[in-house]
């Protein structure tokens, strides 16, 4: 024999009716088909009461109401209707875990940006040379891959550094999945011997840059958690030898991504890849006193493609006719 404790519990309670619903059910299950004054009867209980618990029912799905009388679902179509409800609740409740769980990290970060602001005190290391800074980059993007790693290259001299130099094992790293990189540099740098060919690669690999006509100081994030600046604001990497600030505090990190961000959309996208060079084709034709028919037949295509890419020309440059398009893509470097 079963003890009280080994009692299987009902099944209808166990999905969330309460006690007097399960009963009710049940009382409908054996009557088939009842109205609420012989529901009332079966169940010892004011019609009142009653009505109410049926219309629950009702909507619950277990039972059915057809001109004022009540006919019971078969239990393994009410069971049924009862489990659905019941995983969707679920599926929904870990959803909302997962939401929870998603938003641990930022609360760590708030937590540390909190935890520096009371102590008052920055993790700051200095750090001296190029190979130092593009390999300690490399480094913790192999600790926590994909890093994001924002960057800002501000002068001639040190994007020609890095094009010769560095850019090699960021692009590696990125095509292995352990970078994402973002880089914002001079228009001027474009003209350096060797840049379109590395920023292609980068491009290639899935990496972003785009150009400004000023870039105020060099610096980068990686990640969420550490900063570059350098020795001087504005000044050049090379001429300090390469010596930077490595900073492991977040509430540095957001500033320099707010900054960042702010400069990346001043900023105007290359021209290169599969749109982009599209784009430059037909400035370039344009720049040479062709006509729009012209152009589309000179490039096989529809008149109405070439005048959707100049469209795009002055989306991209910021110009506001073509003829302003064309000065300024040959000032960025694009018809080179």
């Amino acid at each position: 024999m079963r003890s009280a404790s080994q009692t299987v519990p009902d099944p209808f309670e166990t999905l969330g009716l309460d006690p007097t619903q399960s009963a009710l059910y049940t009382a409908v299950l054996r009557l088939h088909k009842a109205t609420r004054a012989e529901l009332a009867q079966a169940m010892d209980g004011p019609v009142e009461k009653v009505s109410g618990q049926l219309d629950e029912l009702v909507r619950l799905g277990v039972i059915d109401e057809q001109s004022g009388e009540y006919l019971a679902r078969h239990p393994a179509a009410a069971l049924g209707r009862l489990i659905a409800e019941r995983l969707d609740r679920l599926a929904e409740e870990s959803r909302r875990i997962d939401s929870a769980l998603g938003s641990i990290r930022g609360l760590i970060r708030d937590y540390d940006v909190g935890h520096d602001y009371q102590n008052g005190a920055f993790q700051v290391e200095m750090v001296s040379g190029a190979d130092v800074l593009y390999e300690s980059v490399v480094g913790m993007a192999v600790q926590s891959p994909p890093m994001r790693l924002l960057t800002a290259i501000p002068d001639e001299r040190t994007m020609a550094d890095f094009v010769r130099k560095f850019a090699d094992p960021w692009i590696d790293a990125q095509q292995r999945q352990l970078l994402e990189l973002q880089v914002i540099i001079p228009v001027s740098t474009l003209a350096i011997p060797g840049v379109r060919e590395q920023l292609t690669r980068l491009l290639d690999s899935g990496g972003k840059v785009r150009t400004l006509d000023r870039v105020p100081s060099w610096f980068m994030t990686a990640g969420h958690d550490a900063a570059g600046l350098p020795a001087l604001w504005g000044g050049n990497l090379p001429d300090h030898a390469y010596n930077f600030y490595l900073v492991r505090t977040p509430i540095v990190v957001g500033v320099l991504n707010s900054l960042f961000g702010e400069l990346w959309g001043r900023a105007v996208p290359l021209p290169w890849g599969r749109r982009g060079e599209g784009v430059v084709q037909v400035l370039r034709l344009a720049a040479q006193g062709m006509c729009d028919d012209s152009i589309a037949r000179q490039l096989g295509l529809s008149v109405r493609t070439v005048r959707a890419r100049f469209a795009d020309a002055m989306t991209q440059l910021g110009a506001q006719s073509r003829f302003h398009a064309g000065v300024e893509a040959a000032r960025r470097g694009w018809l080179v």
